[in-house]
């Protein structure tokens, strides 16, 4: 398997936050939201090496909303092994990884959470829909995720995320789930409430700077 095409700026605070497109992105379009979410942190941002009609993504779907489950874990799979050996090339603690990822990023960030537990501290996750269903569920303990869910969202409906978030919480993740009035989208009162969330989450770990 070829490794992921990236993108890596390093940061001050120790804390390195993974940045994950959604469809058709790249490794460059979430840099300035990571820069939003925690000025101090480390940068990761990997592009998918799934094509969809020339659009990458991080797995196949079969249809809108159908997930090809068995690539899904293959892809989770690397994609969790990438942070290791990321943290290896970079210099990064790799306890002290969050991920912040955008519908097909947010869902593939979902899948590590599920399949790979340790590999992530924490994820926040903005217009996620539920990947898939391992059974039995990880142990998320100490794992601490925001979920960002428009109530108009077309393309992952509110029921997905309170699925979603039902589950995490299942798992004995610490879930923050909150509403927007919009679609399918990222605007900026969802980036400041990740980014106050994220504040938060760094400064109880010791992994980045206090709330402000």
């Amino acid at each position: 398997m070829t490794d992921f095409v990236h993108r890596f700026a390093a940061g001050s605070t120790g804390a390195t936050i993974l940045l994950l497109h959604g469809t058709g992105g790249s490794e460059g379009d979430l840099l300035p939201l990571g820069r939003a979410l925690a000025p101090g942190a480390a940068l990761l941002s990997p592009r998918g090496q799934v094509l969809e009609r020339g659009m990458p993504r991080f797995f196949r779907r079969l249809a809108e909303g159908v997930f090809d489950e068995d690539d899904l874990r293959a892809r989770a799979g690397d994609l969790a092994a990438f942070v290791g050996r990321a943290a290896g090339e970079h210099a990064f603690d790799p306890s002290k990884v969050v991920a912040a990822g955008f519908s097909n990023g947010a869902n593939i960030a979902a899948a590590v959470l599920l399949l790979h537990p340790g590999v992530l501290r924490g994820a926040a996750l903005f217009a996620p829909m539920v990947p898939l269903t391992p059974d039995p569920l990880p142990d998320l303990a100490g794992v601490a995720v925001h979920l960002s869910a428009g109530r108009a969202d077309p393309i992952a409906p509110p029921r997905d995320a309170e699925r979603l978030a039902g589950l995490l919480t299942e798992a004995g993740a610490a879930v923050d789930l909150r509403w927007h009035g919009g679609g399918h989208d990222l605007g900026l009162p969802q980036v400041r409430a990740a980014a106050d969330w994220m504040a938060k989450l760094f400064a109880a770990t010791d992994a980045g700077p206090p709330p402000a």
